[in-house]
Order: structure tokens, then sequence, then C-alpha cells
């Protein structure tokens, strides 16, 4: 595929009124090989951010992150990008580049590392997608070290403390990926305190979590 079919092709994300074909091309790019042809819409993609017609906006951070959701590894290299967009006016980009970096964080767990600042102020102040995918995605990078894990998950397990009862249950299981034996006790005398709060699908999940986490005490 010629660079004009692509750049027709991100321009056209401004004429789309269903997401479903952006889903669709994020596969196609993703299977049978198309590395290079996926490398060319990723690009054009990024450069697409910065559009005037938020639309074309909108259509361009949705591919990277379905990109992402499938093949993680395409994106990797566009980090630096999407915490630039966490903190974009754009409800639209802070909430998808806070996707796009939950894909990958198992990948770029350093550098989100030394960012987690600036994503934690994008959790506390950001839209409700945005502190679910700002909690999964410090939730990867804290279960994957011994120096992200301290760094993090005593501001992870406040959150959890302070945060809404109908978003417990998700948040806890965000952050189940950085407990172990050392922090479990922690994590699990939160988990007891609020459960009563939950409806019973609610409190169902935490049990389930809290069964888990007596297995590594």
């Amino acid at each position: 595929m010629v660079m004009n079919d692509v750049g027709a092709t991100i321009k056209g994300f401004a004429e789309r009124t269903d997401d479903q074909e952006t889903v669709a091309l994020a596969e196609s790019l993703t299977t049978g090989g198309r590395a290079s042809q996926a490398a060319a819409f990723i690009e054009a993609a990024a450069a697409g951010l910065n559009d005037s017609d938020k639309k074309v906006q909108s259509g361009c951070i949705k591919l990277l992150y379905e990109i992402g959701y499938r093949s993680p590894e395409l994106i990797a290299d566009k980090a630096g990008l999407f915490l630039g967009l966490v903190k974009s006016r754009n409800n639209r980009l802070a909430w998808g580049g806070m996707i796009a970096l939950s894909t990958i964080a198992s990948l770029c767990s350093e550098e989100l590392f030394e960012h987690k600042e600036e994503i934690l102020r994008a959790i506390e102040k950001g839209s409700t997608i945005t502190q679910d995918r700002g909690i999964m995605t410090l939730g990867i990078v804290a279960g994957s070290g011994e120096t992200f894990r301290k760094g993090l998950f005593g501001r992870l397990l406040e959150f959890l403390a302070a945060c809404d009862k109908k978003d417990f249950p998700k948040f806890c299981e965000h952050i189940f990926a950085a407990v172990d034996s050392s922090n479990a006790p922690k994590y699990a005398k939160i988990l007891e305190s609020r459960k009563g709060e939950l409806a019973s699908s609610g409190r169902a999940r935490v049990e389930r979590l809290l069964k888990k986490v007596s297995s590594l005490e």
C-alpha cells in the first residue's frame, strides 16, 4: 500500500460514524505479516493526532490503541507520545492515550515508572476511563519489578482506599498484578475493610481476590 492510500485512510476518519472499520483495520494490520504496512499506518496515525479535525484525531488514537491491544510491540516506541496525550485538554485524546499506555505497560515499565507522577496526576484529574486505564497501567508497571513495586504500591493502595465503591472491585483487580507475599497483608486489609460496602457481584469479585491473596501470604 502506498503512502497516499495510508494518508487517505487517516483523513477518512473524519467521515466515519462507525468505529468497526477502524477495529477491522487494526486487525488486518496485526495479522498476516503486514509489519511494514502497520508501521506506515502507525506513523500516519501518530502524525494525525495533530490534525485540526478532532474526528481525525479521535480515529487516529483509536487505531493506535486497537493495534496496541493486538500487537503492543508495534506501538511500544510511542510511549512518550501517549504520555503527552494524557495531559491533553481534549478528553478523547487523554483517555485514548491512557488506554494506549495500558496496552504497552509491560513493555515500557521503566519509562512509565519514570513518569509515574504525570500518570498519577492524570488519574486524579481524569475521566472514568482515564482512571480505569491509568490504574491498570500502574498496576502492570508495579508488578514488573521490585523497584517499581516499592515506588508505586503504596500510592496505589491510597487510591484504592479512597475510590468510589462502584470502581473498587475493578481497581482491586488491576492492582493485584503488583501483589506479592511482602505486600499482600496490606492489600488484603483494604479489601476486607471495604467489601461490606459492595453489592453482591462486586463483593464476589473481591472475595475471589482475597482467596488468591491468601495463597501468597
